[in-house]
């Protein structure tokens, strides 16, 4: 079992930067694969990034691409999403997620049983 919990979000001018975390309770975090995914209002929620157990391939939607940066830290059980140049359509809920190590890069919610609670990102104009 997994649990994680997010932390860092808030309110942001156009942009600005953010730095999204997530701590996971687990024995060996780099057994898993771990992404980030969003959902702003009455919309589906939607991959933003995801990053390997190792944490050197990081991969990123065309909307995340350029501005946001994925990392984590095995050794402290940590996720991180920096955001950068931020705009007011990254207003959302974010979510961080884990799934047990694969080579297949997983961008469907589906491919992920571990989630945060989800923390509130608000981007103003």
């Amino acid at each position: 079992q997994v649990q994680l919990v997010e932390s860092g979000g808030g309110l942001v001018q156009a942009g600005g930067s953010l730095r999204l975390s997530c701590a996971a309770s687990v024995r060996i975090f780099s057994d898993y694969a771990a992404g980030w995914f969003r959902q702003a209002p009455g919309k589906e929620r939607e991959f933003v990034a995801h990053i390997n157990w190792s944490g050197s391939y990081p991969y990123y939607a065309d909307s995340a691409r350029g501005r946001f940066t994925i990392s984590r830290d095995n050794v402290k059980n940590m996720l991180y999403l920096q955001m950068d140049s931020l705009r007011p359509e990254d207003t959302a809920v974010y979510y961080c997620a884990a799934r047990p190590s694969s080579r297949v890069v997983a961008v469907d919610e589906q491919a992920y049983p571990y989630w945060g609670q989800g923390i509130q990102v608000t981007v103003s104009s």
